[in-house]
């Protein structure tokens, strides 16, 4: 979508039911010939476990090299907010994301880091990029600790 096309932006919007129909849009990269690391963290994220229904919680981060487009950011606020009644365990969700996102803007490289609230003492961390990181990237760490239970 071009930017005249933002249907999201500066309106007020109630969310979307599921991932699925939630919509993702998009901007023209202002330096395509520039590579540059965007990142985007969702430390409140949450879905519901597709076998109980109970809430699953994560801490997500998403890096980004735009190619020819940005991500919207209030689109990704929806779309990441219409996980919250969806039911798929975590891997699937946070790969899912990182799909999604790729498929929408085509990005030179992209990863997706979530860490993941532990339910029943274990917490799980899913991890998935494209590819090898651009060279000369400046990538700082994603900045999220192992989980170390309260002590």
């Amino acid at each position: 979508m071009e930017e005249t096309h933002l249907t999201q932006l500066g309106r007020e919007v109630r969310g979307f039911d599921s991932p699925e129909t939630a919509v993702l849009e998009r901007v023209p990269n202002p330096h395509p010939d520039t590579t540059y690391l965007v990142r985007f963290t969702s430390p409140e994220f949450t879905s519901l476990c597709p076998v109980t229904g109970q809430p699953d919680f994560a801490h997500l981060v998403i890096d980004y090299v735009p190619a020819e487009w940005l991500v919207e950011s209030k689109s990704l606020k929806l779309y990441l907010g219409a996980f919250r009644n969806h039911g798929a365990f975590h891997e699937d969700c946070t790969v899912a994301i990182g799909r999604r996102l790729v498929a929408e803007l085509s990005p030179a490289w992209l990863r997706i880091g979530g860490y993941w609230y532990p339910r029943g003492g274990i917490p799980i961390d899913v991890f998935w990029q494209t590819g090898p990181a651009p060279a000369g990237l400046w990538m700082p760490d994603q900045g999220v600790a192992p989980y170390r239970g309260r002590g």
